[in-house]
């Protein structure tokens, strides 16, 4: 039996996954309790987003995923054109213009039972797409995050190399709870000096003295914030990666979070401090303007491949 080309299966509505060579829908997207990825987070990940039907920056993603699973000494079954592929494939069977597509490469299991030798583990691809996510909610955007800053620091970067991006979440998921006890929207991490890190899920930027500053440790090397770095470069704003004292994110004159769930997200309120009037500030919401404007003008496009039929 096949799939009709361009005509995405009903039991993909929801979403689809590649999981151990086969493409399944998300409900069935699952993995044995032993596999490494899962007990010890033993994995690395990747996100890039669909919007209109078209990838955006997808080979720097891949560019990253492949440095990460290298940092990992990952090797999946799957190469780099082969990993291109199956993400293509998920998003066609799922049939959605606006996706959220996860590529992640997890360790599994050993091959000797009681092995706790990474070298035992036979590595896999796992991939998905699903309906598009925001790690701030749009309404929430609009009237500006609320960040609360943590006050756990971020795990040192000598410890969990932050530019490999991974699921060791525990340091950002405890400020999260943390700054949702406070009803605050979401948090960003300091490090052990006092030293701005990032949040769960984005980077974040200030903008002090009418200059754009990111964080220099701690941080992900985000492809948005990368994004926002060169908007602001043909903006003709001064922009840097620097060191950020907490000081300078309390009393920033603007602040705005990047990630891929989401685009440029401005910030309105951090810790107890109202930002300008309590909305967006206008640095901020330019650079997220011409954000989503080279979406619209297809900069940096990749179009899904179409769906063509396969043997199941």
């Amino acid at each position: 039996m096949s799939n009709t080309a361009n005509t995405p299966p009903a039991a993909f509505n929801g979403g689809a996954a590649y999981v151990k060579g086969r493409f399944v829908p998300m409900e069935e997207a699952v993995l044995p309790v032993t596999d490494w990825g899962f007990t010890r987070s033993d994995v690395v990940y990747d996100v890039v987003h669909v919007t209109n039907g078209c990838f955006f920056r997808l080979q720097d993603h891949l560019d990253r995923f492949e440095w990460a699973m290298a940092r990992r000494r990952l090797r999946p079954a799957e190469d780099r054109a082969a990993i291109e592929a199956v993400l293509h494939r998920c998003v066609a069977l799922s049939g959605l213009r606006d996706a959220y597509v996860n590529m992640t490469c997890s360790r599994g299991r050993p091959r000797v039972h009681g092995s706790r030798r990474p070298a035992d583990c036979d590595n896999h691809l796992i991939a998905y797409a699903v309906p598009w996510i925001d790690v701030i909610p749009k309404q929430v955007q609009e009237r500006g995050a609320h960040l609360w800053i943590a006050g756990l620091p971020r795990v040192p970067d000598a410890s969990v190399d932050p530019r490999v991006k991974n699921y060791q979440w525990s340091d950002l998921t405890t400020g999260l709870l943390e700054a949702h006890d406070h009803d605050f929207d979401t948090a960003i991490l300091c490090d052990a000096d006092g030293y701005v890190t990032e949040g769960p899920g984005f980077n974040v930027f200030i903008v002090r003295d009418g200059r754009v500053l990111t964080p220099d440790r701690g941080s992900l090397h985000g492809i948005t914030r990368k994004t926002a770095l060169e908007i602001c470069s043909e903006l003709g704003i001064e922009a840097a990666v620097t060191a950020i004292p907490r000081t300078w994110l309390e009393e920033a004159d603007e602040v705005f979070t990047t990630t891929t769930a989401g685009g440029i997200m401005p910030v309105s309120r951090v810790a107890g401090r109202i930002l300008g009037n309590d909305r967006p500030g206008p640095i901020s919401m330019k650079i997220r303007d011409i954000y989503w404007r080279w979406h619209e003008d297809g900069r940096h496009a990749t179009p899904v491949r179409p769906l063509e039929p396969v043997a199941s």
